[in-house]
């Protein structure tokens, strides 16, 4: 736009008389613009005028030859022409007024023509009628009504013109009245004037209204346009259009660019043809492009329509939104709307839910997926009163291998002992891995009990083979616990519990065997009934110590955060696994004073370090359910002087598997005292991408079977990686890589985008005193 269509009014202002003349300008808008749109229609109403003057002009002097001498008609009838000749001639300068400013001078050049002809038939008036009397002066009356009549009707686009036309008729009309000795008849012009004036005042403010509103909405047009025109070319997305008959129009470049053809190639094509690919010929076209179809046929409005299109001979995936289009009768136009190609988000998407259900080394079934399977053929068990049977397999021996030749072994080992699990479930079984060396499988139809000890067998058999992984023979036994639903078990954990003590029982067997679940088991429940009774009073004892883990910058390499872990040294049982006494506190709920201590040991001692480092402190679900848990966090918080900002709390995905809800309602009270909250190992059991979305975790803490798959270039743990710090990065949140060790992972890692990184590289957990000590050297180097 210019910069006068800028200061135009964009709705019809309050016009009053004297500004439709053109006397007035009301204050706080352009109006020389406006006046531009009044007289810019001139130069196509004066050829009219000049016709209807010269005609009535002669016409008059035909009628008048008789009686007036013609040494004064024919000098007035050119007269009459000459000043119609300037005046179009003045007008057509005025053409294009509307698009620059109509000054004074403009207003008075043209008010002249009116004026002069006003004043030529006055003079007939008031000379030429009372001498010719009768029919001459009825004629010359007659002309000055229908001029004064077109003037009001044509040209009252200018009204001001016809006021001043009018106004010098009307004036020689009462001298002519006059010189006749018909001055009763003067009200009557007088009256006929005045109404004359009134009538092209009123259509002059209807006819600029008009013009306004014409105008606005032209210049609404061009800002649209021009917008879609931005939009399209700064914008991944592009517009579309199609008629009533589905064929594409007005293809745009970067439309054509997403159906990889030309645009004069897809103009006036039918779009699904475009889009359907080979599936057109044959009708087998996905279920997406029958909804469009659908949607296109019903003309119905569609938004963020999921489409999967095929673009010369490749799979992808569309958004679409499309509006149908209606004339001003209602006909339908087609369809208008806006598309964008969200192949890459698709597949980004894809693969963060295959990292939510899969295990990304062995691509089976997830903890999650074999939850959901038990809990569905327990379901169908209870309905058909049959059976089911879940059956926890973990691997003889493994820990040595793993020891000894490293992880990338191990991991390939157990790619596959994946691959012949496999390969031996049949008809309604499922198999997959619940984390470590621990696989699983769920029997739909468990009904013969011998399926079971047959399906065991097997699996002790063929995982029990050598293995071959990068020029060494591997041995490995398996061991199998069963459990049967629903006489083992009624609800998931149930089963899961007593499958899991089945296995203990195989495991403390020897290994190698399967044994199925018996309510005298207690073989394995014995010493972790010793071990509860010892965890017991552990705190009391002061068994308990904190240890530290450093958590740096990837960039700086700056220690910013310290993960505090417990460990326990029993006299009893000397120096117990967390992965062993944690599952028992959590199952006997003892967990809740050992967090209520870790909380607060944590909290004092990070409050010896630089305001700057904050403590990351793990938290189970059982602590998320206890109603006290953010009383807890607070008391921690007031008794050390901690800032709650260096406080972050860690949870596992596993508290998405209870009480989901419950969880979040305390996760989100801890995020309004200021502490921060990060989910640990993501992506190794448990779904939590919704709760991603709705938690706003500050950090996500990438698994190092991960971190390993990448250093050993897993083109599938690179790609999920690049996908959870993409999520994280649009989400607002940070990476932290777990399980870094050597510096070719960090360099990988710092490749990758990760925030922050975790591992034996930069420290293994260390007592409180030694991490003071790593602040304290900073200190001395720094000085």
């Amino acid at each position: 736009m210019s910069e006068h269509d800028a200061t135009l009014p964009q709705t019809a202002p309050q016009l009053t008389a004297a500004a439709v003349l053109g006397l007035t300008s009301p204050e706080g808008e352009d109006w020389s613009r406006l006046r531009g749109l009044q007289y810019s229609a001139l130069d196509k109403l004066t050829p009219v005028r000049l016709l209807s003057h010269t005609v009535l002009a002669a016409l008059a002097v035909w009628l008048l030859h008789g009686s007036v001498d013609p040494l004064w008609l024919w000098p007035w009838l050119a007269a009459v022409l000459l000043v119609q000749m300037r005046g179009l001639k003045t007008d057509r300068q005025l053409a294009g007024a509307d698009r620059r400013q109509v000054k004074l001078e403009d207003m008075l050049a043209h008010c002249s023509t009116p004026l002069l002809t006003g004043t030529l038939w006055a003079v007939a008036l008031a000379a030429f009628a009372p001498v010719a009397g009768g029919m001459g002066a009825a004629a010359v009356w007659a002309a000055v009504g229908c001029l004064v009549l077109s003037s009001v009707v044509f040209y009252s686009v200018v009204p001001l013109g016809v006021v001043v036309f009018t106004g010098v008729l009307s004036l020689g009309g009462l001298i002519g009245l006059w010189r006749m000795d018909m001055l009763e008849l003067a009200p009557l012009v007088a009256g006929f004037a005045a109404m004359a004036a009134i009538g092209a005042v009123k259509e002059g403010r209807a006819m600029l209204k008009a013009r306004i509103s014409e105008v606005s909405i032209a210049e609404k047009d061009a800002v649209v346009s021009l917008l879609l025109r931005e939009f399209e070319e700064n914008e991944a997305d592009w517009l579309w259009e199609i008629d009533p008959a589905r064929r594409t129009r007005g293809v745009s470049p970067r439309f054509a660019f997403a159906l990889g053809i030309e645009a004069q190639q897809a103009e006036g094509k039918p779009i699904l043809e475009l889009i359907a690919g080979r599936g057109w010929e044959g009708g087998a076209l996905p279920a997406s492009l029958h909804e469009l179809a659908n949607k296109l046929q019903n003309r119905q409005s569609f938004s963020n329509l999921m489409v999967e299109v095929s673009i010369r001979g490749s799979r992808r995936w569309w958004e679409l939104s499309g509006t149908p289009m209606l004339d001003e009768r209602g006909k339908f136009l087609g369809f208008r709307g806006v598309g964008s190609d969200v192949t890459a988000q698709r597949r980004s998407s894809e693969k963060i839910a295959y990292l939510a259900r899969y295990d990304t080394l062995t691509s089976l079934p997830n903890r999650l997926q074999l939850t959901e399977a038990i809990g569905d053929a327990m379901n169908y068990a209870g309905k058909w009163r049959t059976r089911c049977a879940f059956l926890m397999i973990d691997l003889d021996r493994f820990k040595s291998v793993n020891d000894s030749l490293g992880h990338q072994i191990g991991d390939a080992l157990l790619a596959q002992v994946s691959a012949r699990l496999k390969a031996l479930m049949g008809e309604n079984q499922l198999c997959g891995r619940l984390g470590g060396d621990e696989f699983a499988v769920v029997i739909r139809d468990a009904t013969d009990h011998r399926v079971i000890e047959r399906v065991a067998q097997l699996i002790i058999e063929r995982l029990s083979e050598p293995y071959a992984v990068e020029n060494h023979t591997l041995f490995v036994g398996a061991s199998v616990g069963s459990a049967i639903a629903p006489r083992d078990g009624r609800t998931v954990e149930e089963l899961m519990r007593n499958a899991d003590l089945a296995l203990y029982r195989a495991k403390d067997g020897g290994g190698g065997q399967h044994c199925q679940f018996e309510p005298i088991l207690h073989a394995s429940a014995e010493e972790r009934r010793k071990l509860e009774l010892s965890l017991r009073g552990a705190l009391d004892r002061e068994e308990l110590a904190l240890q530290y883990q450093p958590v740096v910058d990837a960039k700086s390499e700056q220690v910013v955060s310290f993960e505090a872990l417990v460990r326990w040294h029993s006299p009893e049982h000397g120096f117990v696994s967390p992965a062993k006494f944690i599952p028992v506190a959590e199952d006997t709920r003892m967990i809740l004073p050992i967090g209520r201590w870790v909380l607060r040991q944590a909290c004092r001692e990070a409050r010896k370090w630089p305001e700057n480092v904050k403590v990351n402190v793990n938290v189970s679900p059982e602590q998320l359910l206890d109603p006290a848990f953010t009383d807890d966090v607070v008391k921690a918080l007031s008794d050390s002087g901690l800032r709650p900002q260096r406080l972050e709390v860690e949870v596992t995905e596993s508290i998405f598997l209870r009480d989901a809800s419950l969880a979040r309602s305390a996760l989100e009270q801890v995020m309004a005292l200021g502490c921060s909250v990060a989910l640990d190992d993501f992506g190794t059991g448990y779904s939590s991408l919704g709760y991603i979305r709705k938690l706003r975790f500050s950090t996500i803490k990438i698994d190092r079977t991960f971190v390993k798959g990448a250093e050993q270039q897993s083109a599938e743990s690179l790609a999920i990686i690049r996908a959870v710090v993409a999520m994280a990065q649009s989400l607002d949140m940070t990476t932290t890589a777990e399980g870094v060790e050597t510096i070719e992972e960090v360099e990988m890692i710092r490749a990758l985008g990760c925030d922050k990184i975790q591992g034996y590289y930069f420290g293994r957990p260390m007592d409180s005193e030694d991490a003071l000590k790593l602040f304290n050297e900073a200190d001395r180097r720094r000085a």
